[in-house]
């Protein structure tokens, strides 16, 4: 059984229980504090329903719970003798990760303070709960150095049937028909924007655009904002570049977000996978276009270095350094043989470290059902 919000799609066929916060936060709440009383409220929420579900003698075995919206806060108080397993994906540090790093960006000492407090949801979850899961090594070790021994590295996993298949079409949305073999670069993000190195990319784009004449680029995502904040001066991140650049509009594809079966087709033909990211959580579309076969130029940063080798199973590139990109790009699209073997490990690595029957089997051995 399952526990969300009211918009919660839930998944079919898996019961979920939904609930209400009693208001919004307070508009005059200091920035600081509006995600703590935001997670305040949530975790009210939950407990009222948990306490609905105690009431008529049902009580987990063991609850799984991403903390970071404060909805597991007072289930200790409901059930202190359940099993809590939090999912512990991120841990905010001001000089070393996601905030400050793009020069592009300016950070300042409100941003520092802001965050350092946001972090005091994040270490009340580490204190409530029984053990503690992380998708990956370093996300694990962002987390403070006393709660590290109670962290798991578990990732969540990814499709097994995920895999290359040379007689693989994708057809852009202007109707162009890709094959494999054709120098297709591919970008994928949940949303355009700078975290996942959109600005990045784009301006690379236009460079190897200029050496490249046949090449097409087809660009996933949608334009909302998921992480940092919005752009000055356009209503979207993509509009903000598409002022900035100048491209072939015949050769580059803005899809929108897309069906999964889309998505497979697409990784299947990509000649050149770029995934650039801040330092921050690990994206799964890393890891599914490792899996696809794809070859992946990623940026040297700490989440992309723990799964990429550079010459081994993908490229490493400076994250900022458009020659340095374009220079790698054009290489996988002018002379792709040389960079078989590459994708070849990039797929056994894929499968062999982050397959979902990896994911679930070490979440079995956590709650105690492997």
């Amino acid at each position: 059984m399952g526990m969300g919000r009211e918009r919660a799609p839930g998944l079919p066929g898996f019961p979920c229980i939904k609930y209400t916060p009693h208001r919004f936060r307070s508009k005059n709440q200091h920035h600081y504090l509006r995600k703590m009383e935001d997670a305040v409220l949530h975790g009210q929420a939950t407990a009222r329903r948990l306490l609905d579900l105690k009431k008529k003698d049902a009580a987990p075995d063991v609850i799984l719970a991403h903390p970071g919206w404060g909805e597991t806060l007072y289930v200790k108080d409901v059930f202190p003798d359940v099993r809590l397993i939090h999912l512990c994906e991120w841990y905010y540090h001001f000089a070393t990760g996601d905030v400050g790093f793009d020069p592009e960006f300016s950070s300042s000492f409100d941003d520092a303070a802001r965050i350092r407090t946001w972090n005091a949801l994040h270490t009340l979850n580490l204190e409530n709960c029984d053990q503690g899961v992380s998708p990956t090594i370093w996300q694990k070790q962002r987390h403070p150095a006393a709660y590290q021994e109670r962290i798991a590295v578990v990732h969540e996993g990814i499709d097994s049937d995920l895999s290359p298949d040379p007689e693989a079409t994708f057809t852009t949305p202007s109707g162009v028909l890709l094959r494999v073999g054709d120098p297709v670069i591919t970008y994928v993000a949940r949303n355009l924007e700078p975290y996942r190195g959109f600005h990045s990319f784009m301006r690379t784009l236009e460079v190897i655009q200029r050496r490249h004449k046949r090449c097409h680029a087809v660009i996933v995502g949608g334009d909302e904002v998921s992480y940092g904040k919005p752009p000055v001066g356009a209503a979207t991140w993509r509009e903000k570049m598409l002022q900035e650049v100048t491209l072939d509009p015949a050769r580059t594809h803005f899809t929108g977000r897309i069906p999964n079966d889309s998505y497979r087709r697409l990784l299947q033909v990509s000649a050149a996978h770029i995934y650039l990211t801040y330092p921050f959580v690990l994206s799964w579309s890393l890891l599914e276009a490792m899996a696809s076969g794809c070859l992946v130029i990623g940026s040297r940063t700490p989440p992309v270095e723990e799964v990429i080798r550079a010459g081994e199973n993908g490229l490493l590139v400076d994250m900022f350094n458009r020659e340095e990109i374009a220079n790698c790009t054009l290489d996988a699209l002018e002379s792709p043989e040389r960079f078989a073997r590459l994708r070849q490990r990039a797929r056994v690595e894929a499968m062999e470290r982050f397959s979902r029957e990896k994911g679930v089997e070490g979440y079995g051995e956590l709650v105690g059902v492997a």
